[in-house]
């Protein structure tokens, strides 16, 4: 997303101001990551004086768990495999009797601490009910709850939590102290913990309360000990919440390398599957064409070989996408976090350079085309100011592409970012956006039959993005940016300036797999368009979408041809994406229903969280190398030297560090390439971006320890650095003075504006949302690697998975060189402006040091005082990484050049969720 952090961090600050200490206590209380009201203490079992019979459910074979304390050891120090007592777990298929004591154990000395151990895997969870909680609403009555029959009570649910970090949730049963859910989760995890926290709450109308936990130590899980049983429910002062009250649950932790992914990569034959535990499944057979930025213009990049006598060819997007829409005889239905109907979409064709996005649009609802546009509401747009109506702190044009469409055939919803019932409007209306980026559209299938295609990935149809491969910064300011400049990072005037050039990723989906991009698209506008207010009054209503089963030339799903594995042009597709049930309408309502289609549960909210899914699953799966464009980098940071909580949880940095070590430790080849903006758009100054690259900083930090670490422990710390393996990069261009395109100097010399005008350089900003593993997996889409976009709950995101089954390592016992080889080659080729022999070997020390060499000799240069023309854009990212791993500013560079700002960041005050 392309935010002016600054500005919203602004508006956001009025709003709180402004919202009742209600409002603002649930906000607090919602963080489900932070426990810190658990006393130690509650870390043991307590020392119980009772014992009760109560029978087991008769649909659970298990033996109750008895842990034995006295044959337990607790200490802290290095990490070692502990040998668990039989009698302390179960089989979870053993015959046994369904009558039986509750034996609740005597607690360890609260003065033994418990060992730190790692979880690196996956946890097999079932949460099956819980007992005789207490009455949590005794004193209080819900809205609306007035009948004299129906008790107030508790409205329970469990949190699974590690190092602080929810990784699974429960679904909320009200009204009910002896609730059954019968909930199984498989779960991944990379944390240092000493235990894992089931934490029983009270779902309220605002936050939650806490009822108590069961806490069980990691150490029990080790060798694959299954662990079942009834536990007691602790509260906060390690003390029973209730006498009886007691969780069923059982739990098993399989290690990391007792998973097949991780030894074989994401396409492991033709019986693979796909990412599992997800929404969409794995569609096979289709066509993906892959893009970078908005054009390429013929001839500007080099020809590449691939096998079988092929080329690699590159695509047009923005050319494809008006093809497209012209060609198009049923539908168009698009989806954007802005779409700004000035935007010219093909700029170097003289026949249809001065067609607008929005007279195409129009022009095709006249033919009798169903078009759509399902457009993020910026709630800070169309706000009335002694009569005027204002833009926007975004500028994403909302309303006025609306008001271009008002009166004609062409739909426009502007969609705001829903919270739902019980959840809070000011967080989710206000922070988090709507931020996925689709068009569909119907074309030729031949028979006189029409199928779907998709395009997705992180081109907005708006201002700013149209570029190419050169990435000019004053070249085209008179010609194809004339009215189309586009520089949030400067403020006031910009006559003579640098364009923000823009690199993007982005894709097309010709198959079976782009039904799935069109049905995210009807979900979320039947949620949309969903009659509110008085509209509920009618009968019925017209929610615009075409069904395509009444529509006797539109193929199907099921009518949609499937390619051959054998075929080298085939391709295996699966679409991903982070959203909840507050922007789609079709989640299931039964939670059962609900866990086979793989939703997980947050606040009140059914959650498709497969983008974060996906991406775990093809970092563990890598052999060889991991190359990373993206706009954001941040996560693990409960695994930061510091402010572990402020819950930017999700795994991708961890995992990749995590399968860099694993590699040393195994004297295996392994890197990692991360291609990152120089800083997050807007001003480098500000508050909000100075806390993005604070965060930033610290996830460079974890993930080079970690590596250094491994390093260490093999004893090669000496011969290798961290920088042998993981390297971040960014992107930047500079152009001599041209006497054709005469530079315009209107701004002082000691501004930005000034600097950048005298310096002729500026950032070539990443906007990119993707990942290519071993030259045979890759993932595009719109979600940015941040906790906005992973968890699910913030920002909506839609994603692709692909590869190509022909050109894989389980095929072939050697390098792929189908088109995802080809697609990082061409990247590598505009970024470089140059392909050496090395780059066909990524993993390779040879490689990484050279490409390392390239990026340190392209940030001197634009670095220098001396103006020079670039002939690459890649500089090695500005910070200095030393031999240990640490992380430190660049000497003689601490800030960025011309703009200012920390580039390790500052630890300024501002809302976390925005930058995180």
């Amino acid at each position: 997303m392309s935010n002016n952090y600054d500005n919203w961090e602004r508006i956001v600050k009025a709003v709180l101001r402004r919202e009742k200490d209600r409002q603002l206590a649930f906000l607090a209380d919602s963080r489900e990551s932070s426990f810190s009201s658990i006393s130690s203490s509650s870390r043991f079992w307590p020392d119980l004086p009772f014992h009760e019979q109560n029978p087991q459910p008769e649909d659970y074979d298990s033996d109750i768990v008895h842990l034995d304390w006295d044959k337990m050891t607790f200490s802290t120090g290095q990490m070692d495999q502990l040998s668990v007592p039989a009698s302390s777990v179960s089989n979870p298929h053993a015959e046994t009797s369904h009558t039986q004591n509750m034996q609740l154990v005597t607690a360890p000395s609260p003065k033994v601490s418990l060992k730190v151990w790692f979880l690196h895997g996956n946890l097999d969870i079932w949460v099956y009910e819980a007992r005789s909680l207490p009455n949590m609403d005794k004193f209080q009555k819900t809205r609306g709850d007035t009948s004299k029959n129906s008790k107030i009570t508790t409205d329970p649910y469990v949190c699974i939590t590690v190092t602080g970090a929810t990784i699974g949730r429960t679904y909320v049963i009200r009204n009910n102290e002896n609730p059954v859910w019968t909930q199984h989760f498989n779960l991944p995890v990379a944390h240092y913990a000493a235990e894992v926290h089931f934490v029983v709450k009270d779902n309220d109308d605002v936050g939650s309360q806490l009822i108590g936990t069961v806490n069980v130590p990691v150490e029990h899980l080790y060798g694959g000990a299954k662990i079942e049983g009834f536990f007691p429910i602790l509260n906060a002062i390690g003390k029973p919440c209730k006498a009886g009250a007691v969780l069923y649950i059982f739990i098993q932790y399989t290690p990391i390398e007792h998973l097949s992914i991780y030894h074989h990569g994401i396409g492991d034959g033709p019986g693979y599957l796909g990412v599992p535990g997800t929404y969409f499944p794995l569609r096979k057979g289709g066509m993906v064409t892959l893009y970078q930025d908005a054009h390429i213009p013929d001839g500007c990049l080099p020809v590449l070989e691939l096998e079988n006598g092929m080329q690699y060819v590159n695509g047009k997007c923005w050319r494809d996408i008006f093809d497209a829409i012209r060609q198009a005889r049923r539908l168009i239905y698009i989806t954007g976090w802005s779409v700004w109907h000035k935007v010219r979409l093909v700029r170097d064709d003289n026949s249809v350079s001065s067609i607008t996005l929005g007279e195409l649009l129009r022009s095709k609802s006249l033919e009798g085309l169903r078009v759509l546009l399902l457009v993020w509401d910026d709630p800070t747009s169309g706000i009335s100011i002694l009569g005027y109506k204002t833009d926007g702190i975004m500028q994403t044009h909302d309303e006025e592409t609306r008001r271009f469409f008002k009166n004609s055939y062409v739909q426009v919803l502007l969609c705001p970012r829903m919270a739902g019932k019980h959840n809070s409007w000011m967080e989710a209306g206000l922070l988090y956006t709507h931020h996925q980026k689709t068009v569909i559209v119907d074309a030729d299938a031949g028979n006189n039959q029409r199928r779907i295609i998709a395009f997705l990935g992180g081109l907005d149809l708006c201002d700013g993005r149209y570029d190419t491969p050169q990435h000019n910064i004053f070249r085209t300011l008179q010609t194809w940016h004339a009215d189309d400049y586009h520089n949030p990072t400067y403020a006031g005037s910009v006559k003579g300036c640098p364009r923000e050039a823009w690199h993007d990723l982005h894709c097309k989906i010709d198959g079976p797999a782009a039904y799935d991009v069109l049905t995210n698209f009807e979900e979320r506008w039947l949620k949309a368009a969903k009659p509110h207010g008085i509209k509920k009054l009618k009968m019925s209503y017209d929610d615009a979408l075409l069904r395509l089963e009444r529509i006797p030339d539109m193929m199907g799903l099921s009518d949609v041809p499937c390619g051959s594995d054998d075929d080298p042009q085939s391709w295996h597709v699966q679409v991903f994406r982070s959203i909840d049930s507050n922007s789609v309408r079709g989640f299931p309502r039964d939670p059962k229903e609900a866990t086979k289609k793989n939703l997980a549960y947050g606040k009140n909210v059914l959650v498709d969280m497969s983008i974060h899914t996906a991406y775990i699953e093809a970092i563990r799966s890598a052999q060889h190398f991991i190359y990373i464009e993206n706009q954001y980098f941040i996560g693990s940071s409960y695994n930061w030297s510091s402010s572990r909580d402020i819950g930017a949880n999700n795994l991708i940095p961890i995992e990749i560090a995590l399968k860099i070590a694993s590699k040393i430790k195994a004297h295996e080849r392994f890197a990692a390439y991360i291609v990152i903006p120089m800083w997050p758009e807007g001003n480098p100054t500000s508050a909000a971006c100075q806390r993005i690259l604070f965060w930033q900083h610290k996830t460079m930090q974890m993930m080079y320890e970690t590596i250094y670490q491994a390093l260490m422990e093999v004893g090669i710390e000496n011969a290798y650095s961290p920088e042998d393996y993981l390297n971040f990069y960014c992107l930047g261009n500079r152009e001599a003075f041209d006497k054709d395109y005469p530079s315009e100097r209107q701004s002082a010399a000691n501004t930005p504006q000034g600097l950048g005008q005298k310096n002729r350089r500026f950032m070539i900003y990443v906007h990119s949302k993707g990942m290519i593993v071993d030259d045979e997996y890759v993932i595009l889409g719109s979600a940015n690697i941040n906790q906005r976009s992973m968890e699910g709950t913030r920002d909506t995101e839609i994603a692709m998975g692909a590869y190509q089954p022909y050109h894989t390592w389980a095929r072939k016992p050697s390098s792929p060189h189908g088109q995802i080889y080809g697609y990082r080659m061409s990247l590598w080729a505009e970024h470089l402006g140059v392909l050496e022999d090395c780059f066909t070997r990524p993993d390779s020390v040879e490689c990484v040091r050279r490409v390392r060499q390239m990026g340190e000799a392209n940030w001197k240069q634009y670095a220098s005082d001396e103006v020079s023309e670039m002939r690459g854009h890649l500089l090695k990212y500005p910070v200095e990484v030393d031999r240990y791993g640490k992380v430190s500013s660049l000497p003689g560079c601490e800030t960025f050049p011309d703009v200012g700002g920390n580039i390790i960041g500052s630890f300024l005050a501002v809302q976390e969720n925005l930058t995180i």
